[in-house]
């Protein structure tokens, strides 16, 4: 298969930096749906459904969307397309569900900070065993400069008490998504170069996390019982089309990006992002405002010390 075309870096970044701001968006509606509900579980499921519904309507009406689905299917009879491609949902799913836990107590930029460190480490590795849809990466010390300094944010995070006013497994379930949405880029990614169609890569994605969900929270349900009456503001449904976006846009973008420089890139969007959420909707738990100036500020460093200089 001919190799896609790279695309300039200010176009590639700049992309990435969209994710990350829809991701900010989307954790603190998912985090006060969860808050509503009281019960992170279920509002992750609510966002995967919109988003499927929506992937599904768009699927059906395009002729390539079809096309697609046909060559994942046969992908999968003959064996072509391994099993490890079609879990990237899985990583989603705990996604969402961490944003349900977190982002709606602790804040937006808390939890994305803990979202980078996971990024991070696991974009460095993914690229240098060559997981995601361009291959082998090479860790340049740029590259693992900037993988340091995203970790130096979430250090800063961590101060002024943080830990004492939040328990540290709450503090850990970021961690774990981002390592997450780093596993979900390259599969989706590669998921969609081999059969030709970010869009199919996305549905499949929507597919395994829904099924996972699913079984979450009937056991969540089953143990505390059903949660109180859905909340009637609308907004608060629009996390899984904010996912369908994010998602379809990563899994075309990490092949000319690679998988950490679009951890690094959707982490400045979502910190910037979530510093204007949480200035403007603060919550009670969440850090003080120089941390949030100090986080972008490294957050910024990290991005542009790792970006690849091309001749």
């Amino acid at each position: 298969m001919t190799p896609p075309r790279t695309l300039p870096t200010s176009i590639a970044l700049g992309g990435a930096v969209s994710i990350g701001a829809m991701t900010a968006v989307q954790a603190r509606v998912n985090g006060v749906l969860g808050v509503r509900l009281e019960d992170g579980i279920l509002a992750g499921l609510t966002s995967f459904v919109v988003g499927l519904a929506a992937l599904v309507v768009v699927v059906a009406a395009l002729p390539s969307g079809r096309a697609g689905v046909r060559r994942l299917l046969s992908g999968i009879r003959e064996r072509t397309v391994p099993f490890w491609m079609l879990l990237g949902g899985t990583c989603g799913a705990l996604t969402v569900t961490t944003q349900g836990l977190v982002a709606g107590v602790l804040g937006v930029s808390l939890f994305t900070v803990g979202v980078v460190a996971g990024q991070t480490l696991h974009g460095l590795l993914l690229d240098r065993i060559g997981v995601g849809p361009s291959g082998v990466v090479a860790v340049t010390p740029g590259r693992v400069i900037g993988g340091a300094l995203a970790l130096a944010a979430v250090g800063i995070s961590l101060g002024d008490g943080v830990l004492v006013r939040a328990p540290l497994w709450l503090l850990l379930l970021p961690f774990a998504a981002g390592a997450g949405i780093a596993w979900q880029a390259a599969a989706n990614g590669r998921l969609a170069r081999r059969v030709a169609s970010p869009l199919t890569a996305t549905l499949t994605s929507f597919v395994a996390g829904t099924v996972v969900l699913l079984a979450a929270a009937a056991v969540s349900v089953a143990s505390t019982g059903m949660p109180p009456a859905a909340p009637t503001e609308w907004w608060l449904y629009l996390g899984g089309l904010l996912g369908f976006a994010y998602i379809l846009l990563g899994a075309w973008l990490v092949a000319h990006t690679g998988v950490l420089l679009l951890g690094l890139g959707s982490v400045l969007g979502q910190l910037a992002t979530s510093v204007v959420i949480d200035v403007l909707w603060p919550v009670e738990r969440g850090p003080a405002a120089w941390q949030l100036i100090a986080m972008t500020a490294v957050a910024v460093a990290s991005v542009v010390v790792a970006l690849p200089h091309r001749r």
